[in-house]
Formats: structure tokens, C-alpha cells, sequence
């Protein structure tokens, strides 16, 4: 499994880059799950990176305003971010999902067709009024995604496995799979839900709250990295 480790600036992307990620993801939590952050702080953690990691930058949690995501994904995609990935927030079609992904990728790959767009949707999807992650793969496939993701809308400590049991999360994966994607699950992850991921198979996992000790308030801890990376190795 790749790690994703989402920092908030700099300092943090640093510490993230130094302990070890696979992928340095630029969000603002104070947005929301996918918060965007400023076109010059994903400027700055690429240049920071120095090229040891490629970047992923959030534009927000949408929902269906397709035009307004187009712009964001391009911006981010400027902005140098490798990784441009949207979150399907009170989506409640498929028509409307596609649309979305649709315009969001032709955004991107028009602008540089080796950039990768990344759609998430929520396995708290029930509380926020938007479809299924389940329904993602077919959908994001036939927009032209190159990676779907499931992580937690509301950040209220509530871990995606509290949402989704094992069965649903191996059943994503797969479809993704199916469908020639990569996938991602995140959302309050903890260690101790490694072994059950490890049997999920995800190709990425992202996290936040796990290297900051528990709170994704503060500050990303280059030791918890560095434990992160080596049992994900193990």
C-alpha cells in the first residue's frame, strides 16, 4: 500500500516528504474532508518536496457545479499538483457524478494528459444526502478517473470502518480494480485497522489524523510517519 499524507503547509510537507509518504496531498481542513488549499501553498510544498514525492492538491467537496470544479482542477493542476482530487459531496444522481468527473478530468488532461484526477466519495455518504462510493468505479472509469477514493465527509473522529464494514471496502477495491483504476480508502484511520486493510488491498491509503497522534488539529509527527511507513512495509 502507498501512503498519502496530507499536511497543511510547508513545515508539515516537509516532515511528511522526510518521513517517508509515497504521496505529499495539500489539503485545508478548515474547508471541510477535502478543503482546498491556495494555488502559492501547493507552489510551495512542490518546491519544498524538491521532486522526492509527486503532489496532490484537494479543490473541495462539490457538489454539483461542475463548471466552478472544472476551474478548481485546473487551477490545482497550474498550481503543479500531480494528484488533483475532488470530492463528490451531496451528489444525488449518477448523471450528475459523471457530468462532474467528466468536465473536471477534460480540465485536466487538456491542460497536461500525465496529471492524474482522483474522485472520492464518502462512506458516511447517508449523512451528507449523496450516492454510494459502491456506485464510483463505473461511473469514474467512463469519465476518464484514473483513481477512486472513499474516505469520511463529517470529521467528527468517526472512522470510515464505522460507515463501511470490510465486506463494502474489499468490494470497492475490487470494483475499482475491475474497472482498471487505482483506489484509496482513508477517513480516521487508525494502526490498528492495518491488518484489515492489508486484507482489503487498497493501492493507496491516506491519512492525516493518524500521524498527528490522533487529532488532525495538530501538527504531523515525522516519528509516527516513519512508524506508518514501516508497518505498511512489513
Amino acid at each position: 500500500m502507498k501512503l498519502l499524507v496530507s499536511p497543511i503547509n510547508r513545515e508539515e510537507a516537509i516532515i511528511a516528504s522526510r518521513g517517508g509518504a509515497d504521496i505529499v496531498d495539500v489539503k485545508n481542513p478548515k474547508e471541510g474532508s477535502l478543503g482546498a488549499n491556495f494555488p502559492w501553498i501547493i507552489r510551495d510544498v512542490k518546491e519544498a518536496v524538491e521532486g522526492r514525492q509527486p503532489i496532490s492538491a484537494t479543490i473541495g467537496d462539490f457538489n454539483y457545479k461542475p463548471g466552478t470544479a472544472s476551474l478548481a482542477a485546473l487551477g490545482a493542476a497550474v498550481a503543479g499538483a500531480d494528484y488533483i482530487k475532488v470530492g463528490l459531496y451531496d451528489i444525488q444522481t449518477e448523471d450528475q457524478a459523471f457530468e462532474l468527473l467528466t468536465k473536471i478530468t477534460r480540465a485536466v488532461k487538456d491542460y497536461d494528459s500525465t496529471k492524474k484526477v482522483v474522485a472520492s466519495g464518502y462512506s458516511d455518504y447517508k449523512r451528507i444526502n449523496s450516492i454510494s462510493p459502491l456506485l464510483l468505479p463505473s461511473i469514474a472509469a467512463e469519465a476518464g478517473v484514473d483513481v477512486v477514493m472513499v474516505d469520511t465527509a463529517i470529521k467528527d473522529g468517526k472512522s470510515t470502518f464505522e460507515f463501511m464494514d470490510e465486506k463494502e471496502l474489499k468490494k470497492f477495491t475490487d470494483l475499482a480494480h475491475e474497472y482498471g483504476l487505482e483506489n484509496a480508502i482513508a477517513g480516521s484511520l487508525k494502526f490498528e485497522d492495518l491488518p484489515i486493510l492489508e486484507r482489503i488491498g487498497p493501492d493507496i491509503i491516506g491519512v492525516r489524523g493518524m500521524v498527528c497522534g490522533g487529532d488532525r488539529r495538530t501538527a504531523i509527527r515525522q516519528e509516527l510517519v516513519e512508524k506508518l511507513v514501516a508497518e505498511c512495509q512489513a
